[in-house]
């Protein structure tokens, strides 16, 4: 029961983040970006309530989770559609993983839009394009089903409105906030792994990955990856 009521609880915090990351877009797209950094804050608010509920599966034993194991069959948390909806806004696209909700058509054909639909960091390097920072036409007409690959030019571009922070502190503050946005998702990644290797050990995940390993594994991941290599 506890499960249920958790993965439920999450699910509508997910739901409202979605809702929330799509306005983000909308002015990002109309570069109006004032009323974002209320949007992203309350995003940020979500996140927080996001990262307490493995404060809460963490109390689960082995044997509280051994309990229900099986009714779960091969569902995972990960198959949420929900979840991958937000995953694939924030440009951690993977043309594959969309196959497992082939049997729902109206899940299929939503996953197909986002996946193939420019994400929040697309967006954000157009409006940089614009403001006259030198982001390359490769990266602004790419393929957005597909993973996005850091770039030394975007790098140089974010410099530039690092050290023009008195011009355009609008990017510059989206910058900041993106950040902070990423690092709650890291964090958030590192509890979920953290909790499935208190409850679970090293058994393969309930979806069919490999688990606590596939879990650390995306902690490499970096949704906004230029933003942390311009720290160095």
């Amino acid at each position: 029961m506890l499960f249920i009521i958790v993965h439920q609880v999450s699910e509508l915090w997910i739901r409202l983040m979605l809702e929330e990351l799509r306005a983000v877009l909308e002015c990002i797209r109309r570069d109006d970006l004032g009323p974002t950094f209320k949007m992203l804050e309350r995003i940020g608010r979500v996140q927080a309530q996001l990262l307490g509920v493995w404060d809460v599966l963490s109390t689960m034993t082995p044997a509280d989770y051994s309990a229900f194991r099986n009714q779960l069959g091969r569902s995972s948390g990960f198959q949420s559609l929900q979840y991958r909806l937000l995953e694939f806004t924030l440009g951690n696209k993977h043309p594959e993983i969309i196959e497992v909700h082939r049997a729902n058509p109206d899940a299929y054909a939503a996953l197909e839009r986002a996946l193939a639909a420019p994400s929040l960091y697309d967006e954000v390097l157009r409006l940089l394009s614009r403001r006259g920072y030198g982001v390359p036409a490769s990266v602004l007409a790419r393929d957005f089903s597909q993973p996005y690959t850091a770039s030394k030019q975007v790098t140089a571009a974010w410099l530039g409105v690092y050290h023009n922070a008195d011009k355009d502190w609008d990017l510059y503050e989206l910058a900041e906030r993106l950040v902070d946005l990423d690092h709650r998702f890291q964090n958030w990644r590192f509890q979920h792994m953290k909790t499935v290797e208190r409850i679970i050990g090293y058994k393969p995940g309930t979806g069919g990955t490999a688990g606590v390993s596939y879990l650390a594994k995306a902690l490499r991941l970096r949704l906004f990856p230029e933003l942390w290599e311009l720290r160095t």
